[in-house]
C-alpha cells in the first residue's frame, strides 16, 4: 500500500514476507538516488559546512546532491560539484555506491572522486542550502573522522574508497 508519493520520493507500506517465512508489516522510503563528490585538488580537498535542519546543526560534509528522474550519476555529480562548490572538474571517476539505510530505504548514493578542478562560471549556490566551502588538508581527514568532526556517512565512506582512510 502506498502511504505518499511526491515528485521525488514515495513512502510504501506493505506486508512482507522474509527469507524465514515469518510475515512482518515494513515501512520502506523510496526516494531519488544521489550522489557525493570529493572535490581533490593536489594534497587538499573541498568539503563543505552545511547546515541540516533534520539534526538542527552544521556538518562536515563531501558535496553532495538528488539524481533527477532519468538523469545517470555522472551527469549530476557534475552538476551538483558546480552548484555546491562553484568548480567544475576535467576528470570525475565513480567509486563505487554505498546504500544509506537499508533497513527503510532503497536509496543509492554514488560516489566521486574529482580532480583537476577549476572555477565554474555557471555556479549559482541553491537558495534553499545554507553551505559554506571549505579547504581541508587531506592528511587532517582521518582525524577528523576519528574526533567527530565529520559524522556524515556518506562522506566517511567516500574518504574511505577515495583515499583509503
Amino acid at each position: 500500500m502506498e502511504i505518499f508519493r511526491g515528485r521525488r520520493l514515495w513512502i510504501e507500506k506493505s506486508m512482507i514476507r522474509l527469507p524465514n517465512g515469518i510475515e512482518r508489516e515494513r515501512v520502506i522510503v523510496h526516494p531519488s538516488n544521489a550522489v557525493a563528490i570529493l572535490p581533490l585538488i593536489g594534497d587538499r580537498c573541498k568539503l563543505l559546512k552545511q547546515y541540516r535542519y533534520a539534526i538542527d546543526q552544521y556538518i562536515f560534509e563531501a558535496p553532495a546532491g538528488t539524481m533527477e528522474p532519468g538523469e545517470e550519476p555522472l551527469v549530476t555529480a557534475r552538476r551538483e560539484l558546480i552548484e555546491e562548490t562553484g568548480f567544475t572538474a576535467q576528470t570525475i571517476v565513480s567509486k563505487g555506491f554505498i546504500y544509506t539505510t537499508p533497513g527503510y530505504t532503497d536509496e543509492k548514493i554514488f560516489l566521486f572522486e574529482a580532480r583537476n578542478l577549476s572555477p565554474s562560471q555557471d555556479y549559482a549556490k541553491d537558495d534553499d542550502e545554507v553551505i559554506e566551502v571549505m579547504d581541508i588538508a587531506t592528511r587532517d581527514l582521518n582525524g577528523m573522522i576519528r574526533n567527530g568532526t565529520i559524522i556524515d556517512a556518506k562522506t566517511i565512506c567516500l574518504i574511505h574508497n577515495c583515499l583509503g582512510c
